[in-house]
């Protein structure tokens, strides 16, 4: 995809109110879908392979292997040929002394790629470590240059910074995109320990948008990762920083919900109990009404599947009624609606996990009853129970 098709496909998701989004990944699994869920690109980065190798993403880093390498060879095994609607952009390596820059970036454009980042980044490495790298020669500006080379090839182009001089440095080189990085993506089994917080984000996010040159205030303003890995977070920047024209995440996309869900997933199936004749899933085959009465159905369907989402509707068709009647008999029986009981049930199962399981985090316990959005979860917990989730954790440890 050419650049200047590029920038028209953004500015025109812009115009329609829309904020950009770009997917960061090591895999051509998550680049189809993030492609098929409306990212805007995709960026190709070493730290998105060790991610599948359940490694952090700081492996990026280390003398694991060819950054520039690694990434060539299985984007075009397993992205070039599959990515056909968005652009693929290229994480390069811009401060290898082993290769010729210009001349790499000549062969990423006729190898298929839309554009370039500078990653893995001297940007997020301090130190004396990063004192000695500059000694050596081993400096951002040559990430600079190898974005200023990109541009000139007429590639599009995605700049990390990481303080207000790189993003005047950046935007003077002819960067397409400003992303201030703000740190590794907390959360999670892998995720850095120590971030920046919400509020230090946008803090630090608005001083080094102040530094964009005057004639480059066209260039698109993203962030990425440190403190913002959740819907909830970037709505908050977003709502603070309404200057920011999107997001890109990594982790956030192809590290956390495959943790949630696998670690989730096991531990269902580890304690599931063979299926026999009795089950449910037998009797629903088999006919419920030769079983139990219709409440009790539901009821049992309810203790067995609360982790899913569940509607009436459902099981009224497998019960062959209409949804209203069995919802009458259901609120005739029980006292209350099903979808009253449905809470009860799922926020009475949060409580258990809590008394039970000390070290379970909320989200996961939110998700364990079927609740996507945390803050709903929080929101109908307070409403039934008085407190918080955090603060009835308190109370009973």
């Amino acid at each position: 995809m050419k650049r200047n098709e590029i920038l028209k496909k953004l500015r025109r998701e812009l115009r329609l109110g829309h904020h950009l989004l770009g997917v960061a990944t090591g895999t051509g699994m998550t680049a189809s879908y993030a492609e098929q869920g409306g990212a805007d690109f995709t960026l190709i980065l070493n730290s998105g392979r060790f991610r599948q190798m359940g490694r952090s993403s700081l492996a990026g880093f280390l003398p694991f292997a060819n950054s520039n390498q690694l990434v060539f060879d299985f984007a075009i095994r397993e992205i070039i040929p599959l990515i056909h609607k968005i652009p693929v952009i290229f994480g390069l390596n811009g401060t290898d002394p082993t290769m010729n820059i210009p001349q790499f970036i000549q062969t990423i454009k006729q190898s298929g790629f839309s554009g370039v980042n500078n990653y893995p980044s001297v940007g997020l490495i301090d130190g004396a470590f990063r004192e000695a790298l500059e000694a050596e020669g081993n400096r951002y500006d040559l990430e600079v240059e190898a974005i200023r080379a990109a541009h000139q090839a007429d590639l599009f182009t995605v700049a990390f910074v990481f303080n207000a001089d790189q993003v005047r440095k950046m935007a003077q080189a002819g960067a397409d995109v400003i992303c201030i990085h703000l740190g590794l993506t907390s959360g999670g089994l892998l995720g850095a320990q120590k971030v920046l917080s919400l509020e230090a984000a946008i803090q630090e996010t608005k001083t080094m948008l102040e530094r964009i040159p005057k004639n480059r205030k066209n260039v698109f303003k993203m962030v990425y990762g440190g403190p913002v890995k959740t819907l909830v977070d970037i709505r908050y920047l977003y709502n603070h920083v309404p200057e920011l024209d999107g997001y890109i995440g990594g982790s956030t996309f192809e590290r956390l919900p495959s943790e949630e869900v696998i670690v989730h997933q096991t531990r269902d199936f580890k304690k599931s109990e063979i299926t026999s004749d009795g089950s449910l899933l037998a009797q629903m085959l088999d006919g419920i009404e030769k079983h139990y009465d219709y409440v009790e159905f539901v009821k049992k369907y309810v203790e067995a599947n609360y982790s899913e989402p569940i509607q009436l509707a459902e099981l009224a068709q497998v019960a062959h009624l209409s949804p209203s009647y069995l919802s009458t008999l259901f609120k005739e029986k029980v006292g209350y609606s099903f979808t009253e009981y449905l809470i009860r049930f799922r926020l009475n199962k949060a409580v258990e996990w809590m008394q039970q399981e000390p070290k379970r985090s909320l989200k996961e316990i939110a998700l364990g009853i079927n609740y996507q959005d945390y803050a709903q979860f929080n929101k109908v917990f307070k409403r039934y129970m008085g407190i918080s989730p955090k603060e009835y954790r308190k109370q009973i440890t």
